[in-house]
């Protein structure tokens, strides 16, 4: 298949371009960005202004092209605006953006894409286990007081989804507080987090609090996750999983709790 990876010179590009050349998928030598730069790395970097000339192009070179998107937040709509008029199904593992409005333009589509607002599968088996729990235990955590904090390296630039989407099903079980509090300055990392320095340029640390009324009870969940490479597997995992619901004419708008099961 041919990968088309958005979002270099980003970290993510990288990580998920070695995944995918791992598992001897085609990564084509373009890419989307937002930066001021022309290339990297052996990548052609088409900038806002010149990709719609480009694309004609790179498709008929490459066809049966499925784009995978680590750009930046304020990217991700009129990236997938893109994806959808070109038709090129897609991955979209940058967070953020208006994500309402995304869903509805690729639903209306009935454009072939993975939207998740992580690809880490084992993160995402906890968030499907906390839906589950939402939807057979409604009101378990009724009068407690949810509090909710993450780290991620300084150049994040948006609250993460992962904490959005968790934080709804504690909400569906009845906790309240909607709160998340962002940490990104390292001093705070280092000492309040726990962050290894090494990892200070990568990582995901998330803390839950749920604490009872009379503050006689806690509950707390954690997840941990230090450098970016789980991302990047469970990115090349969406991208098989999309190749083969499209060969198998099976085209819709997929996230990684399908992936998952598939």
């Amino acid at each position: 298949m041919n990968i088309m990876v958005c979002g270099f010179p980003g970290k993510m590009a990288q990580i998920v371009a070695a995944a995918c050349k791992k598992r001897k998928f085609n990564v084509i030598p373009f890419s989307l960005t937002g930066e001021d730069m022309t290339e990297f790395n052996g990548f052609k970097l088409l900038r806002l202004r010149e990709r719609d000339e480009k694309i004609k192009d790179i498709l008929n070179e490459y066809p049966n092209l499925i784009a995978v998107d680590y750009t930046h937040p304020s990217a991700v709509n009129g990236n997938a605006e893109f994806y959808v008029k070109n038709k090129i199904p897609f991955v979209m593992g940058t967070t953020g953006g208006d994500r309402v409005s995304l869903m509805a333009l690729v639903k209306n589509a009935n454009h072939p894409c993975v939207i998740a607002p992580n690809m880490a599968k084992q993160i995402v088996a906890l968030q499907a286990m906390l839906e589950w729990t939402a939807t057979n235990f409604p009101g378990v955590f009724s009068d407690y007081n949810l509090q909710v904090v993450e780290s991620h390296q300084k150049t994040k630039a948006d609250t993460s989804g992962t904490a959005k989407a968790l934080v709804k099903s504690f909400q569906d079980m009845g906790a309240t507080g909607n709160a998340i509090e962002m940490v990104r300055d390292e001093d705070s990392q280092i000492k309040r987090m726990e962050v290894p320095k090494k990892y200070l340029d990568g990582h995901a640390f998330h803390t839950y609090s749920l604490d009872s009324a009379d503050k006689s009870v806690h509950f707390e969940f954690r997840h941990n996750v230090c450098g970016r490479e789980i991302y990047g597997e469970g990115t090349a995992d969406a991208i098989e999983f999309l190749a083969k619901k499209i060969k198998a004419g099976k085209g819709d708008v997929f996230d990684m709790i399908a992936v998952l099961k598939g």
